[in-house]
């Protein structure tokens, strides 16, 4: 029996890396997809084979002119229909104030956040729809429904994110479309994330002070788990919306 395909789209050693793994240890082949860096991306491979699963991955230019809409069809051609989706792109340009925010710049932010997905369920839909059935997790950030000084590109971004989830929501939920955005509210213990965005030094020092025992970072395997248990959910009880944060963090609507 062919296996149930889970495609990750923004397969880091964060959260994508560790959905992947979930899945594939699930009994799903997982499909990795990242922009850079392919011997990370065949460790992650290696990992899930080692550990009794099954994956490939290649790497992926999310926001050139057709990408995500040939890697897709070649996924469904090569290796067989994609049962869950997972867009894990993030769009986190750093912290800009407007004046030093060039257009280029903020419609980057914009192709990965919201265009990206907007293009992967342009051509993802069809075929599940076909099928009666699929799944669409996105990984979103307090961005989405909170703006802040210096997120302008990022906030835009996540913010129609949101909105673009809803509408697909809406749109393919009656259809047998499971769509779900799941907003990650807090700091993640990912080395090629945040620790790429404070610097190695940084980084460890937060790793010592909040996490660990303290259980104050996110854990990516176990964001993964949440991710697996709304990919199976009884349509008589889908999730759209989620929202994860350690239990020591200020949740994003009591901030000043």
């Amino acid at each position: 029996m062919t296996k149930p395909v889970c495609l990750v789209i923004g397969a880091g050693a964060g959260i994508g890396g560790n959905v992947a793994k979930k899945f594939a240890l699930e009994g799903y082949h997982a499909v990795l997809a990242r922009r850079s860096d392919e011997e990370g991306l065949h460790n992650l491979v290696a990992q899930i084979t080692d550990a009794g699963g099954t994956a490939s991955g290649q790497l992926l230019s999310a926001t050139e002119d057709g990408a995500i809409e040939h890697f897709v069809n070649q996924v469904e051609e090569d290796i067989g229909p994609i049962d869950v989706a997972v867009y894990n792109l993030g769009a986190q340009i750093g912290n800009r104030a407007l004046a030093d925010t060039p257009h280029k710049t903020f419609e980057l932010g914009w192709r990965m956040g919201c265009f990206g997905l907007y293009r992967l369920a342009y051509v993802l839909t069809p075929l599940m729809e076909q099928r009666g059935h699929g799944t669409i997790l996105v990984t979103s950030a307090t961005s989405a429904v909170r703006g802040n000084k210096g997120q302008h590109s990022h906030a835009a971004a996540m913010g129609g994110r949101r909105m673009l989830c809803q509408s697909l929501n809406a749109e393919f939920g009656p259809k047998g479309i499971h769509v779900a955005h799941i907003l990650i509210d807090g700091a993640v213990d990912a080395p090629d994330t945040l620790g790429k965005m404070l610097g190695a030094e940084m980084f460890q020092k937060l790793r010592e002070t909040r996490g660990g025992e303290h259980d104050g970072l996110m854990l990516p395997e176990k964001i993964a788990e949440t991710y697996y248990h709304v990919a199976r959910q009884h349509r008589s009880v889908w999730t759209h919306e989620l929202d994860l944060r350690s239990f020591s963090d200020t949740a994003w609507w009591n901030h000043d």
